[in-house]
């Protein structure tokens, strides 16, 4: 018998195909999950309000307002991990839900098992944001500072709102201050082990981070680019 840990975990499912809706529901419902269904944009919303979910699966071709919106709306106020389903296998969608903050992104037709294993993960990765920190730890590097116990970044004594990915991505980094961090490294710090998702997801992360603590996001001097193996941190 599956152990009962995802019990406590409310799934919200925004999606207008009631028959793909009610499949997925029942897979996650199989794994102990609690969910709970939308079919609009505006519905998905006021949801996402209401019940506090641990996890939003949100389509992106949804009546009355897009799933784009939707993710916008909801990153507005709450840092649930959202990912993000379409039918196009388009990276302009990709790229535009991972830019308004969505955590992953699945194309349809997609496997239950990886769907359900990518929830786990985006639920597991959320409840331990912050377990790479040591509680009295702070990192400095060049221009910026991570405070791991206060949660905080300052970049010249300025504090910087990160999202908690985002956050854990630049601890990765700076833990390896003037080494290389491989792309593997990174999406299994990051994202866990278990990740199945594209690595461009990674790219847009790394893109976001650079637009928050780089004085030229274009010509990143901080974060730069490893062609071909990673990132690095460079603390001159």
């Amino acid at each position: 018998m599956r152990a009962p840990i995802e019990a406590r975990h409310r799934v919200l499912i925004v999606e207008d195909e009631s028959a793909l809706a009610e499949s997925v529901k029942y897979a996650l419902e199989l794994e102990g999950f609690d969910v709970h269904t939308a079919a609009t944009g505006h519905d998905g919303v006021e949801k996402a309000e209401l019940l506090n979910p641990s996890i939003v699966l949100l389509d992106v071709m949804l009546p009355e307002s897009s799933g784009l919106d939707v993710c916008r709306r909801i990153r507005a106020s709450s840092d649930v991990p959202i990912i993000m389903v379409s039918a196009r296998d388009a990276e302009a969608d990709m790229v535009a839900g991972l830019e308004l903050g969505a955590d992953d992104y699945v194309t349809k037709p997609f496997s239950m098992r990886e769907l359900v294993a990518r929830v786990r993960a985006q639920i597991r990765r959320s409840s331990r944001s912050g377990v790479l920190s040591d509680a009295s730890e702070v990192l400095r590097g060049g221009r910026i500072e991570l405070d791991l116990d206060a949660h905080i970044v300052r970049v010249e004594g300025t504090e910087v709102e990160l999202r908690p990915k985002e956050f854990d991505l630049l601890e990765s980094l700076m833990r390896r201050r003037n080494k290389l961090a491989t792309r593997e490294i990174l999406i299994e710090e990051v994202w866990g082990p278990s990740y199945f998702g594209d690595t461009k997801t990674l790219d847009v992360h790394i893109k976001r981070l650079r637009a928050k603590v780089e004085p030229n996001p274009s010509d990143p001097e901080t974060i730069v680019t490893v062609r071909g193996l990673g990132y690095k941190f460079v603390d001159d």
